[in-house]
């Protein structure tokens, strides 16, 4: 098991992994393979970090906390094949970062913090980089909610966007005692893959605040969410999947949101 010598900051989110045996397993669920160069953030103690050093070329990390320096310093010692950015991940320009790292397969694995793990896929998102895999640990509620299907309970706009651009697993879940401190809740590993059959979309950023509004208020129907859009190109979409606009967002599928954005 793992030991921290350091003053962990709630503002931070900061809860460290300590066994080693599932940072291997998170590590594996990557497929890490050929010219590789991988994101992380929140490396915290490093154990993850080392541990992607090991499978991958290079290993790009963000941690907001500047008190970490010498703790993760000296837990890289002889390891030429990480840099470390100390700076806050949502603020940081990706495509400039990584312009200069020679790689042909891109991945992000991270432990992240929790309360960003939203923005960070959204980040990732409208980066337009083109990930091989992305693997994080979110909080179990959280990973339900990106990995289920219409009509459920969880089923919000964030499930929709990411299940459009990616197919989304649940790998194994992870005890809230297997970190320091413990933390309240337990979590899951989610793998993010890109669709191949992914559907054809004019405009992503259209896309995008449609599925935003339609959920704006969940309990509202598309009739009431969508009042500023014209109801009468979305009711003949809505009809060919046997809807109309009393439909609730929840119930419709990735492909009924992308053929209302293309007709708008």
């Amino acid at each position: 098991m793992e030991k921290y010598d350091v003053k962990f900051k709630k503002k931070f989110g900061q809860n460290f992994l300590k066994d080693v045996n599932i940072v291997k397993h998170i590590v594996s669920c990557a497929n890490i393979t050929g010219k590789s160069l991988v994101i992380e953030v929140g490396p915290g103690g490093a154990i993850m970090t080392r541990e992607l050093a090991n499978v991958a070329d290079q290993v790009v990390a963000y941690e907001i906390d500047t008190d970490l320096k010498d703790e993760l310093y000296s837990r890289l010692v002889g390891l030429n094949n990480v840099d470390v950015n100390f700076c806050d991940f949502l603020e940081a320009d990706l495509l400039k970062d990584l312009d200069k790292y020679d790689y042909d397969n891109l991945y992000f694995v991270s432990n992240v913090p929790y309360y960003i793990t939203t923005p960070i896929l959204m980040k990732l998102i409208n980066s337009k980089l083109n990930f091989n895999k992305i693997v994080m640990m979110v909080q179990k509620e959280v990973g339900d909610r990106f990995s289920t299907s219409p009509g459920n309970r969880e089923y919000g706009s964030i499930t929709v966007l990411l299940n459009y651009y990616f197919k989304v697993k649940k790998e194994f879940n992870v005890s809230r005692n297997n970190f320091v401190p413990v933390p309240n809740v337990d979590s899951v590993i989610v793998s993010f893959t890109n669709r191949e059959d992914r559907l054809q979309l004019n405009d992503f950023d259209k896309f995008q605040k449609l599925v935003l509004d339609s959920f704006q208020f969940k309990r509202k129907n598309l009739k009431n969410n969508l009042k500023n859009y014209d109801l009468n190109v979305i009711s003949d979409v809505l009809s060919k999947y046997n809807y109309d606009l009393n439909v609730r967002a929840e119930q419709l599928s990735v492909e009924v949101f992308v053929d209302i954005a293309n007709s708008i």
